[in-house]
């Protein structure tokens, strides 16, 4: 099944990419949630607008994704949760979570799904988060998990 991307999708492509998918991933996944929309003749025009917009969006946002390196550069996020004796989390942190932190620790508001959590953090300490800002730009964060 052949489908334009109207979203970035993980390991598949970005907004504007024809990409080919099996029809039941394409059916069932990309469709209904509007990730994607059936590549038409006449939807080239539709491919064309978006890929203007996201040339003219990564123009503008490599500059805006450098300024943001920097301030996360200089923050210092500390993560409170809900921990055992041991200092075992009750779950997990995620990526909402660190968000949230960023934010709460007076960082710019970061989309949650740019931030990549190499490995599950289950238990109180230092850990590192990679956050994709621009494909050009990557930050890794280092966060404090503290168990209340």
């Amino acid at each position: 099944m052949k489908l334009i991307l109207t979203h970035e999708v993980d390991g598949l492509g970005s907004p504007g990419d024809v990409v080919e998918v099996k029809d039941g991933y394409g059916r069932n996944y990309l469709l209904p949630r509007g990730f994607a929309i059936k590549w038409t003749r006449g939807a080239q025009k539709q491919i064309d607008s978006i890929r203007r917009a996201r040339a003219a969006r990564e123009i503008r946002s490599l500059d805006e994704a450098k300024q943001i390196a920097e301030q996360l550069g200089s923050l210092k996020v500390r993560l409170n949760q809900r921990a055992g004796d041991n200092g075992r989390l009750f779950g997990s942190v995620t990526s909402t979570d660190v968000a949230e932190a960023v934010k709460a620790a007076g960082g710019p508001e970061v989309d949650k799904r740019r931030i990549q959590i190499r490995n599950p953090i289950k238990s109180v300490g230092d850990y590192t988060v990679e956050i994709r800002l621009h494909p050009e730009v990557n930050v890794s964060l280092p966060i404090e998990v503290v168990g209340v």
